[in-house]
């Protein structure tokens, strides 16, 4: 079984463990114990929490909604130039603050500073928030 040091997706906090995966999939997860943030501690989530990665309802693909409102899958490129387009549609009919973000603690801290970065410098609003903040 291989071991991948690894930063917990939970929150913001950055503990590191290692994920024992076998396959292409992981089976396990334990704290580095050289890490001075969880020094070899994880919290329930960060020890139990890793089910999502494998798990059947996952998507995998990306989903447009066509013109009867059901939704079917499409390209990655395809699914960008849809945001994009309603993005721009947004901004442009309505201003920048008419649109918000809205990230995830199961992103990483690195992931978090790029949606906010995108939405104050792309898009042009403040309305950013995440779901973990106190």
């Amino acid at each position: 079984m291989e071991k991948v040091l690894t930063t917990c997706p939970y929150c913001g906090t950055g503990c590191t463990l290692y994920l024992h995966v076998q396959d292409g999939v992981i089976h396990q997860a334990t704290p580095n114990e050289e890490n001075s943030v969880n020094k070899n501690s994880l919290c329930a989530k960060g020890r139990f929490g890793m089910e999502y990665v494998h798990h059947k309802d996952r998507l995998t693909t990306p989903l447009i909604r066509n013109s009867e409102g059901g939704l079917e899958p499409a390209s990655w490129d395809a699914a960008y130039d849809r945001i994009i387009s309603a993005f721009s549609g947004y901004r442009d009919s309505f201003g920048a603050d008419s649109i918000a973000g809205f990230s995830s603690a199961r992103c990483t801290n690195e992931e978090n500073y790029l949606m906010q970065k995108f939405m104050r410098a792309a898009i042009g609003t403040n309305n950013v928030d995440h779901c973990a903040r106190l």
